[in-house]
């Protein structure tokens, strides 16, 4: 690499603006569970702790790669075993666990194992949501009481309590919040009518209705029922917004708190402030969060054998300090901050590039754009 223009030392005078985040936190709801209130600050640790399940819904959004898997996957990581599950956690600095699948039941001794392990790493305080359609045993509940479990979440197959609500009673008196999650079938409008009478006066803490979705694992049994995409730029199903907002009006006065959760909320908020938090903790000095929370950077392709001495030249021909520049071995590149890219791009007789990035372990690039015309 060889510059053909002397600069001013760039850090003098010049540090990366940290550019303003577009994503919102919406303020919890009287009665709101603990779980969804952590997950909507984006500081919950998504924990799918198995793919294994039983039941078929044709609704089920699951891909492909983890539909009966037995791995575990710590937010977007796939780990192996649950040092690397709370090497995930630390890095976004999680205040809770939601532990997903699958069904985690169906795994129960290594479901039980996660929560204890969650709750050794990161304290009694760490909250812990599980989900499950298994009408699990009185002593089952004991075991996840036992652990730690904060809240654990039915998901009702026939849309009715009646053959969950002994597991419900023993989940209560285990000292675990009882709720109820269910998408909002447009076609099951009576049903979930009947569900609230049902819920009402009974061990549930709340009901949570989700924006039923459209996605590539579920469209064409979506199709074979009827549902039409509700437009815009969500893949929530048409009607199912217009249910659950009826539900949860029907709901106001009686014993149980109804959230619903839209399907633009889950991507432009949960999923968002989630990236938004782990991008912030493991940013590094020379990386800037963009308005889409992605990791911004500048970036020069250089050989392994060419790194040591280009490095140095850069460092000191923009008077960058350590931490400011480093060279990663599995792309292939120096890495700096953009602001210096984009001053030294037309001076210079090799590519400059900007590089986007997913704040998620993987770091999977999102985006690169040339600075300058060297290809």
């Amino acid at each position: 690499m060889v510059t053909t223009v002397e600069f001013k030392p760039l850090m003098q005078d010049r540090m990366p603006v940290q550019l303003q985040m577009a994503s919102e936190i919406a303020p919890p709801e009287q009665g709101e569970a603990e779980g969804c209130i952590q997950c909507q600050r984006g500081s919950k640790l998504v924990l799918f702790v198995t793919g294994r399940c039983h039941w078929g819904c044709d609704y089920c959004p699951l891909s492909d790669n983890r539909r009966e898997t037995p791995d575990m996957f710590a937010n977007e990581r796939r780990c192996t075993n649950f040092d690397e599950v709370i090497e995930e956690g630390r890095a976004m600095k999680a205040t809770g666990t939601g532990i997903t699948g699958g069904d985690p039941m169906l795994d129960f001794d290594k479901t039980v194992e996660a929560i204890k392990a969650l709750k050794s790493a990161f304290g009694s305080d760490h909250h812990i949501h599980c989900y499950t359609s298994i009408p699990i045993k009185q002593e089952q509940a004991v075991a996840l009481g036992a652990a730690g479990l904060d809240e654990l979440r039915f998901h009702l197959l026939d849309l009715s309590l009646k053959r969950y609500l002994k597991s419900a009673i023993a989940a209560d008196k285990a000292g675990i919040s009882v709720g109820v999650e269910l998408p909002a079938e447009p076609d099951k409008e009576e049903k979930l009518l009947a569900l609230l009478d049902e819920l009402d006066n009974s061990p549930v803490q709340f009901l949570n209705l989700n924006e039923l979705e459209i996605t590539v694992g579920n469209q064409e049994n979506m199709d074979v029922r009827g549902f039409n995409l509700a437009g815009g730029i969500t893949a929530a199903a048409e009607g199912s917004s217009d249910l659950g907002v009826k539900l949860k009006t029907v709901a106001k006065d009686m014993s149980f708190h109804v959230k619903f959760c839209t399907a633009t909320y889950k991507d432009a908020g949960q999923l968002r402030n989630r990236f938004k938090r782990r991008g912030e903790a493991t940013l590094r000095p020379y990386e800037i969060l963009s308005d889409d929370d992605t990791i911004l950077f500048g970036a020069i392709p250089c050989s392994l054998q060419d790194a040591a001495d280009d490095v140095k030249e850069l460092s000191e021909t923009l008077g960058l300090i350590d931490g400011w520049i480093r060279f990663d071995a599995s792309t292939q590149r120096i890495e700096f901050p953009l602001f210096a890219a984009e001053e030294i791009a037309e001076h210079l007789n090799v590519p400059v590039m900007m590089i986007e990035v997913h704040p998620t372990h993987e770091r999977l690039e999102v985006g690169s754009v040339h600075l300058n015309d060297v290809r």
